[in-house]
């Protein structure tokens, strides 16, 4: 494991699973480690932010991103993260590369329908990947639910929440989430394990020997309580073996035609330049956003006649831009710009934006 990088532990599992309960505990054992937490849910069933925003965090900013509350919590829109990893999961990780030396480790909790597949391939996008490194995927399950055949404790509410999203474009049955957010495990963790008899217990370890590689661990927890060091510092560096992890959500159908959601192909590069006009290179990169599937585009612009850099950042089709130092001796005044997308090619881009040379 690369102990340069910031260990980021994700938790996945069912609304009801015992999620929420597992970080609170792991922050209240933090024990002065700086953690900054991500979380995704939806809306009115969100109880998660108010319950962690108790536990004390090390890594509060008065000055405060946007998408950041207080002490350290990051919240993302209502939706499913693994349909939103681009917009939404990648400038919050963005947020926390750049207070990098402020934080010791990253607890992601999913939605209770996440997919942990497509947000644990966004660790190996450019920018990401050079500072941060799952340290592991830990799904929750909850045990005297699994030992009677049911999924979740409340089947109705996870269906309840699945409708009551409309970004959600894949169908996959209970089951077949299960076992998607089980593939990718690198720690199951059985909750309630006070609640289940012998036999159940028994039900529950076959369920998950079946599902799981024997290498996976699994353990069985009361109140949500567990020892740090069984959690974290597992060093499995999952964004690693992540394409070999294959479930149900790899291909589904979307307005009729089959579409690779888990994004497992994306092209990066990135294009340099020398000094730019900025209205033309801003209006060739908002061309090539209405052409192009392209996720993200970012970097710094070189304006003939100006001290300052000009920052420009684009996702999906929004483009922004804005000045935000002085060049220095040190840097190279040139236009550089990272492009992450599908199908994108990089002479075809470049030649679009050498328009705007000056």
């Amino acid at each position: 494991m690369n102990l340069n990088k910031i260990p980021t532990t994700v938790v996945t599992g069912f609304l009801g699973s015992g999620k929420t309960t597992l970080l609170s505990n792991v922050l209240k054992q933090a024990a002065g480690k700086r953690i900054a937490v991500i979380v995704n849910e939806f809306g009115e069933l969100d109880i998660d932010s108010e319950l962690l925003r108790s536990c004390p965090l090390e890594c509060a900013d008065e000055n405060a991103a946007p998408g950041q509350g207080q002490d350290g919590i990051y919240e993302l829109a209502n939706g499913c993260i693994c349909c939103t990893v681009e917009e939404e999961f990648l400038p919050v990780m963005e947020q926390l590369v750049a207070r990098r030396d402020d934080i010791d480790h990253i607890l992601i909790e999913t939605s209770g329908l996440a997919l942990p597949k497509p947000l644990v391939q966004a660790f190996n996008w450019p920018g990401i990947k050079e500072y941060c490194t799952v340290d592991a995927v830990i799904t929750v399950l909850d045990g005297p639910a699994v030992a009677a055949g049911r999924f979740a404790h409340d089947e109705d509410k996870v269906q309840a929440q699945r409708l009551a999203d409309d970004s959600l474009d894949h169908d996959p049955s209970l089951q077949e989430l299960l076992e998607d957010q089980l593939s990718a495990a690198d720690l199951v963790v059985v909750s309630k394990n006070d609640l289940l008899d012998a036999d159940q217990r028994e039900a529950v370890q076959q369920i998950v020997a079946n599902r799981v590689p024997a290498s996976v661990k699994t353990t069985y927890i009361e109140n949500g309580e567990a020892q740090l060091d069984v959690l974290m510092g597992i060093g499995a560096e999952a964004e690693a073996r992540i394409h070999d992890v294959h479930n149900h959500h790899d291909h589904h159908h979307v307005h009729g035609e089959e579409h690779d959601h888990a994004h497992d192909h994306f092209d990066s590069f990135v294009i340099s330049l020398g000094e730019v006009d900025s209205t033309k290179l801003q209006a060739a990169l908002q061309q090539l956003l209405a052409e192009h599937t392209i996720y993200r585009a970012k970097g710094f612009a070189a304006l003939p006649g100006k001290p300052m850099r000009q920052v420009i950042q684009a996702v999906g089709e929004r483009l922004d831009s804005w000045f935000d130092r002085p060049w220095t001796a040190d840097d190279s005044r040139q236009t550089q710009l990272v492009f992450i997308g599908k199908g994108i090619e990089q002479g075809q881009i470049e030649a679009a934006l050498k328009t705007a040379q000056v």
